[in-house]
Order: C-alpha cells, then sequence, then structure tokens
C-alpha cells in the first residue's frame, strides 16, 4: 500500500457546520455490489476502492441496503488499512435492508442497523449515518432523536437525510443538526435548485450529489440502442427508455461540445458543473473500472469560467428533459 506521502492529495470540501471535512469528489460504492448488473469480483471491489483512496478519495459511501449488508462488508475490508484516513457514510431506512420490503425507521431498528453496520464496516463509529428515504410513519423528530442519541454514545458522528423535502429538512435540524443532505443532483436533475439548495444553505448543511452523471447518461456513453441487463435498475425507469433517450440526447451534445472546446471528457464538465454550484457540494460519482474511477477524479482539476457557465445555462434552458427519474412505483420514496 502506497505511503502517505505518495499518496495523491485531492482538494478537501467541508459538510455542515460541525466540519466534516471531505474530498471534493467521493466514490458511490453502490454499484459495486447492487443496482447496476452482477455484483463486481469482491477481491476487484476492493481493488478499487483501495485505487480511490491512493488517488486521493477520502469519502466514500455506502448502505445497509446495497446487498444486502454486503457492500458495508467490501467497504469495511477495503479501507480497514487506512480506517482513521477517510470518511465513511452509511444508511438505515429500509425493512431487513431491502427496499423492496418497503421504510422501516423505528427507533429500534436504526440502533440495529448501526450495530450490524459497525461489524460489517469493521470500525468503531460510522462518520456519516443517513435516514435512506424519509418514513411517513414516524415523525423525524424521533429518526433525528435516535441519532443524536447514538452521538452522544460515540457510536456515530454525523446525521443525514437523503431524498427530504425541505420542511423535513428543517424539522430533523432542529432537533439533532443535520451535516448532509445526500439526493440526485446534475445537469439533467436540477429540482434541488428550487427549494432545498436554499434550505441548506440557510442552515449550514452540506450537499451530497448521488447520480450526478445521470446514471451514466451524462458521460455519452449511453444512447437509444443501449441495452441494460436483467439486474439493472435503469431497465425500469422512464428516463432510460429508448423514446427518452432519443429526446434528451440534445443535453449530451451540450456537454461533450464544451468538453471538446476544454479537453476534457463529458463525464468530467458533468462532475465540473456540480463542483461549481456550491463550495459545499461533494459528488460521488460510482464506477467499476479504474480508468472510469481516474477520468471522474480529474473533474476537481476541471474549471469552468463563468462564460462555460452561462453557456451551460443558456442551453439547457432550451432543452427539456424527458422522462420520470424513477418508475411510478417507487415515486413515493422520494422528496419527502
Amino acid at each position: 500500500m502506497p505511503t502517505t506521502s505518495e499518496r495523491t492529495i485531492m482538494q478537501k470540501r467541508t459538510l455542515g457546520r460541525n466540519g466534516l471535512s471531505v474530498s471534493a469528489i467521493g466514490l458511490g460504492c453502490m454499484g459495486l455490489s447492487y443496482g447496476y448488473g452482477p455484483a463486481t469480483d469482491r477481491g476487484e471491489a476492493i481493488k478499487l476502492i483501495r485505487a480511490a483512496h491512493d488517488r486521493g478519495v477520502t469519502f466514500f459511501d455506502t448502505a445497509e441496503a446495497y446487498g444486502p449488508g454486503i457492500n458495508e462488508e467490501v467497504v469495511g475490508e477495503a479501507l480497514e488499512p487506512v480506517r482513521d484516513q477517510v470518511v465513511i457514510a452509511t444508511k438505515f431506512g429500509f425493512k431487513d435492508g431491502i427496499p423492496a420490503n418497503g421504510l422501516d425507521s423505528q427507533p429500534e431498528r436504526i440502533r440495529q442497523v448501526a450495530d450490524e453496520a459497525l461489524k460489517r464496516l469493521r470500525t468503531d463509529v460510522i462518520d456519516l449515518f443517513y435516514q435512506h428515504r424519509v418514513d411517513p410513519t414516524v415523525p423525524i423528530e424521533d429518526v433525528a432523536g435516535t441519532v443524536r442519541d447514538l452521538i452522544a454514545e460515540g457510536k456515530v458522528r454525523h446525521f443525514g437525510l437523503s431524498e427530504a423535502g425541505a420542511e423535513t429538512i428543517r424539522r430533523a435540524h432542529a432537533v439533532q443538526p443535520v451535516t448532509a443532505l445526500q439526493s440526485e443532483f446534475s445537469l439533467w436533475w436540477r429540482e434541488p435548485e428550487k427549494e432545498i439548495l436554499p434550505t441548506l444553505e440557510a442552515l449550514g448543511i452540506g450537499f451530497v450529489p448521488f447520480s450526478p452523471l445521470g446514471k451514466g447518461f451524462l458521460t455519452g456513453k449511453i444512447d437509444p440502442n443501449t441495452a441494460f441487463g436483467e439486474s439493472d435498475f435503469r431497465r425500469i425507469v422512464p428516463r432510460f427508455s429508448p423514446e427518452a433517450l432519443k429526446a434528451n440526447q440534445a443535453l449530451v451534445d451540450l456537454i461533450e461540445s464544451i468538453a471538446s472546446t476544454k479537453g476534457v471528457t463529458p463525464a468530467q464538465i458533468a462532475l465540473a458543473w456540480l463542483l461549481a454550484q456550491r463550495p459545499w457540494i461533494a459528488p460521488i460519482p460510482g464506477t467499476t473500472k479504474l480508468h472510469r474511477l481516474e477520468e471522474n477524479l480529474g473533474a476537481a482539476d476541471v474549471e469552468l469560467t463563468a462564460d462555460d457557465l452561462a453557456r451551460i445555462e443558456r442551453t439547457l434552458a432550451s432543452v427539456e428533459v424527458k422522462g420520470d427519474r424513477y418508475p411510478a412505483s417507487l415515486q413515493r420514496f422520494v422528496n419527502r
């Protein structure tokens, strides 16, 4: 394993007012075990996570639901040798850790998930513990209070929410300060700009965009002829239907045009755009391939000028993105 002096140092960003410092770009580890086809070989997954750390990543995202449990085990094994140098985020909120079983943020379940995650992650504290999705059957004050108690007990350092609405964020924050919100945000899903970003700014909460590359679409490597495997979540996402992909190609054409003028890739433009939105935004692109990891991390060095950002804004205003980001059966899990 490389020494500290041999590792790449990436710029850092601070999430929340309690000073959680993370690499500007993190690694979303879900796809190594869940969601985008067969799980990556465990040894290869561990190698990729360690390669990310060697290249400056200090922020790693996982969840009980990714497997369930398998992804946490892989992340825990990969990062055990450098545990004191990284921030590990994980999540609670689904019955038995299985999204298809529905939501469960009862206090006793939150505690159970925390204890099990600590074992799988091979650590004595969870750096950032998110509610994976808001559970309408449990008052958010009870959820925040439970995590507050876990923080007092030393099992958790920071509290996070995912896909929560502005009012829910405020209510939770009043009980236990929220360090970060994790929700989808990218060039093709800008809904958070309306209410979420102003709320986070007012409260001093960091933002961790997931799917910052539009589940791969913004890389320019997906077109209407792309076939997704049986276990690939995108098969059931309306935005990935051939008709929607064809309609949304104008967005990719824009990104590719800007990328070519700057000598970078579309993925790097998409990530650089996110980094330029606020200094407290830290996206977590995921990948299973080393060359894609290196490409994504290169976005931290891409600077978009005011003219670049204005050009993107003008073009986005003329592009109407087609297709819902989730199938109807899963819409109940978002923006509560």
